[in-house]
């Protein structure tokens, strides 16, 4: 099945800095930009570290308040040395969390999820920076057109996967929602047909209005054994 890749949905056009760029010309960058983080690149663009709108607020969050009417944070070891920091280097969260080009974006929607970012820098074999994935990127495969997402649920999924003929199974595609309708050969084969088609990329959700010429679920009797508890 065809799934797009991190290279197909990934910007190339990437805003990074370097380890001794300024505290403000960071700020700068991500206003002017309208960007939430920038890689940080050393002098071959391999990806060292990554600067947030986070990383920067730690800053602002350890000053004083000029009324005097907020309590003084006391942030960890950690946080207070990024407070103090002036540069990406001191500011950056390293190793960064990158993606690579081949990966689906399946695999980069987990991991973001999983290390809770909004975007990841994508490195090559060698960790050099080669673009930028984000989630609004990320979300751009559920604009794939209900006809496209039809077509390959019936040639790919149940056709040459499952080998379920064209006229045993119906797909109907509505805004990404999948309806199966007919009549496979094997009840075995009804869930492993949703997973399938769970799996197309731009697929909202799936249900299967399927009947089964054959229920293979369920073990036969064996005669021999009852034979002998009669």
């Amino acid at each position: 099945m065809w799934h797009r890749k991190v290279s197909d949905l990934m910007s190339t056009s990437v805003v990074r800095v370097r380890r001794d760029t300024g505290f403000k010309e960071i700020a700068k960058l991500l206003a002017e930009y309208g960007i939430t983080a920038v890689p940080v690149v050393d002098d071959e663009e391999h990806v060292v570290g990554v600067v947030s709108e986070a990383d920067l607020l730690r800053k602002e969050a350890a000053g004083v308040d000029p009324a005097g009417l907020l309590p003084v944070l006391r942030p960890r070891p950690a946080d207070r040395a990024k407070a103090e920091a002036t540069i990406a280097q001191g500011l950056m969260n390293s190793p960064a969390v990158t993606a690579r080009p081949e990966w689906t974006a399946v695999e980069a929607a987990q991991v973001m999820e999983r290390h809770h970012v909004k975007r990841l820098p994508v490195v090559d074999e060698a960790g050099r920076l080669v673009g930028l994935v984000s989630r609004a990127d990320l979300l751009r495969v559920f604009l794939r057109g209900d006809s496209a997402i039809r077509e390959e649920i019936s040639g790919e999924v149940l056709l040459r996967t499952l080998g379920v003929e064209p006229d045993a199974v119906t797909v109907h595609v509505v805004d990404g929602r999948v309806t199966l309708r007919g009549t496979v050969e094997r009840k075995s084969l009804v869930p492993v047909a949703v997973r399938l088609c769970q799996g197309v990329d731009g697929v909202v959700d799936v249900s299967a209005e399927l009947d089964h010429r054959v229920d293979d679920t369920t073990t036969a009797p064996d005669p021999e054994a009852a034979h002998h508890a009669g």
